[in-house]
């Protein structure tokens, strides 16, 4: 029985070194991981010591793709002043949530119907104030919306909302996924 706790023993030893390298090199990594998350903290601050925004760059995020986003936007814009079915489908993604600031939610098809048909008739149409994410393949898009309207009914009048736009590209093109808006 002896000779069995003497064999034990040095392989005790053994786990408990390797135990406490294994603890070592954990808290290593660790804190390596802890310096390498500030530097990188430190580098993404900007000459104000303000965070700067985070995109994810996938080879096109930056001016060129914030410019083609924006683009797409004043098209939707434009669209809207003078519809055009082929225009809208275009730009307008198969799985379309357009919301209205009266809580009216709708599809791509009743979208374009409902813009087309003159159910919603913008005579003008300014957007101000505006601001562009891009993540991946996916832009968040705020701004201010201006109209004058005349929808089919109703006499002419005016609205100020503030509206989110979200875009995902798709084989090359910005589509409207996603759109909500709220009166101010």
């Amino acid at each position: 029985m002896t000779e069995l706790c003497v064999l034990l023993k040095p392989s005790v030893i053994m786990v408990s070194k390797n135990l406490n390298q294994t603890r070592k090199m954990k808290n290593s990594l660790l804190i390596l991981i802890l310096f390498l998350m500030s530097v990188n903290l430190s580098c993404v601050q900007n000459k104000d010591d303000k965070p700067a925004k985070a995109t994810m760059d996938t080879g096109d995020v930056g001016p060129a793709s914030t410019d083609s986003v924006a683009t797409a936007v004043e098209l939707f814009r434009k669209t809207m002043v003078d519809p055009d079915q082929e225009t809208f489908d275009r730009l307008i993604s198969e799985h379309l949530s357009y919301g209205h600031s009266t809580g009216l939610i709708e599809d791509k098809a009743t979208c374009i119907a409902s813009m087309v048909s003159g159910k919603f008739n913008f005579e003008s149409l300014d957007l101000t104030d505006q601001t562009i994410e891009v993540v991946d393949n996916t832009a968040l898009v705020r701004h201010t919306f201006f109209a004058h309207t005349h929808d089919a009914g109703k006499d002419p009048t005016t609205v100020k909302l503030k509206v989110l736009m979200v875009w995902l590209k798709q084989q090359g093109q910005w589509k409207l996924l996603a759109r909500q808006a709220v009166r101010i």
